[in-house]
């Protein structure tokens, strides 16, 4: 029985020792890395005490604070930030579609404050800005080496107020001055139109009032039209659509898919990662649909984007898309304000991440630039002279009065199919590939 004893307590010691020998380094790190968290806080007492009683001016404590915070979130990555109460209410307003600005949207690169995209109809679109410019003054002043906060407070101010941004564009040899006349922001989150037998669903933000916006407006159109059998295909054009809600993203792709992940979210830990699901119903019936993208084409237009390429609902036209892959939480804080945190990546439906790659359309189509020379060209050239044009020629005795008639209205539409190639050159080309796509389908 001793020795059974001796055996056991042996064993227990044994197992404190070995306890003692794993958990004693453990608990000596995490003790250190608790010591040097503290010995960073008192540093920044000290420099916060320092600048109150030595800096050459007299300083807010609050705002030094602030700042302090919003430099520890900026630094993470350029999507988190702190937000003020004043900068957390215009958030919430902006969400529900309405807010005062320029109506553009900016991300930080290299110091500089770059144009995701410029929000249809909005003061900046008005004034010809474009996704990808670079701002580097306002109002004479460099934003260089500011948070994009900071730099986006220089460019609000009051309604009918003027402000000048300094652009530097690709393809322009020098940077050139832009005067914008700031302006209550009024976002029509989806705007509809018929183009022939193709709907145009423009989708300009993804806001609570996207998907009824989207919903309505397709339904006049389908209306209007005929009936969904007079339709042959949607244009879903996101070109510098720079996102919003994920909420409506997810809605927005699940308009157009009857079954099928729609995107998947994944955080630090497994256990928070998210999957979200279509749900049975096509708003058009299996009908072809085209997306629109473009550079300026991120975040929840990148996820509708992917989730019907990656489930080959539809064509993707375009140029590569912004590549905003993250998705930021806004949390709540004392005193009204709030923080943006990013917490987690998406994922398309194929598990494929678009953070910094952006979504690659499956048909690359550039946008060409105005050439007014061209322009000035076509014009003096006139129109191309045919038989038809010819005096003496032999008329056509075969075809029927109906018959003349079909052809003249097919030749309206080359023409006005013409026109919108002018116009607007990636839409004609979604348009052009509707109406192949149709032209293949079964003849009845």
């Amino acid at each position: 029985m001793k020795k059974v004893l001796m055996v056991a307590l042996g064993g227990t010691l044994a197992g404190i020792v070995a306890t003692t020998q794993i958990a004693g380094p453990l608990l000596a790190q995490e003790s250190e890395r608790n010591s040097s968290v503290y010995e960073q806080l008192d540093l920044f007492g000290d420099i916060f005490e320092r600048i109150r009683a030595q800096y050459v001016e007299e300083v807010e404590p609050g705002e030094l604070i602030e700042a302090a915070i919003d430099g520890m979130l900026t630094s993470l990555d350029p999507h988190s930030s702190y937000l003020s109460p004043d900068d957390a209410a215009a958030m919430r307003v902006q969400t529900r579609g309405e807010f005062g600005g320029l109506g553009i949207e900016v991300t930080q690169e290299e110091g500089f404050v770059k144009v995701v995209s410029p929000m249809d109809g909005t003061p900046a679109d008005e004034a010809g800005i474009e996704a990808g410019d670079f701002i580097t003054h306002v109002d004479g002043e460099s934003v260089l080496g500011l948070t994009l906060d900071s730099a986006v407070d220089m460019m609000r101010g009051p309604v009918g107020s003027e402000i000048i941004i300094t652009v530097v564009r690709e393809g322009v040899d020098e940077p050139f001055d832009v005067s914008i006349i700031r302006d209550t922001i009024k976002l029509t989150a989806v705007r509809t139109r018929t183009e022939g037998e193709s709907v145009v669903l423009r989708v300009t933000t993804f806001n609570d009032q996207t998907y009824p916006n989207l919903e309505e407006g397709l339904k006049e159109q389908i209306e209007a039209a005929g009936g969904m059998d007079k339709v042959n295909g949607v244009v879903l054009d996101l070109r510098n659509n720079p996102g919003g809600l994920l909420n409506q993203a997810i809605k927005v792709s699940d308009a157009f898919l009857d079954k099928g992940e729609i995107v998947s979210t994944r955080g630090r830990n497994p256990e928070d990662g998210e999957r979200f699901n279509a749900t049975p119903g096509d708003l058009i019936d299996g009908k072809p649909i085209v997306v629109l993208i473009n550079g300026g084409s991120a975040s929840a237009s990148e996820i509708v984007a992917g989730a019907l390429q990656d489930h080959r609902r539809a064509i993707v036209v375009g140029t590569k898309s912004f590549g905003k892959g993250s998705v930021q939480t806004v949390m709540p804080l004392r005193s009204d304000g709030a923080m943006r945190l990013t917490t987690a990546r998406y994922y398309t439906p194929s598990g494929r991440s678009i953070q910094a790659l952006g979504v690659s359309p499956d048909i690359v189509v550039e946008q060409p630039r105005p050439n007014p020379a061209a322009e000035d060209e076509d014009e003096g050239n006139g129109r191309t002279r045919s038989e038809a044009d010819l005096r003496g020629r032999l008329s056509n005795d075969s075809l029927t009065e109906d018959e003349i008639r079909q052809i003249e209205e097919d030749r309206e539409k080359a023409e006005a199919s013409a026109a919108r190639r002018q116009e607007d050159y990636q839409l004609a080309y979604a348009i052009d590939i509707l109406k192949g796509l149709s032209a293949l389908g079964p003849q009845e």
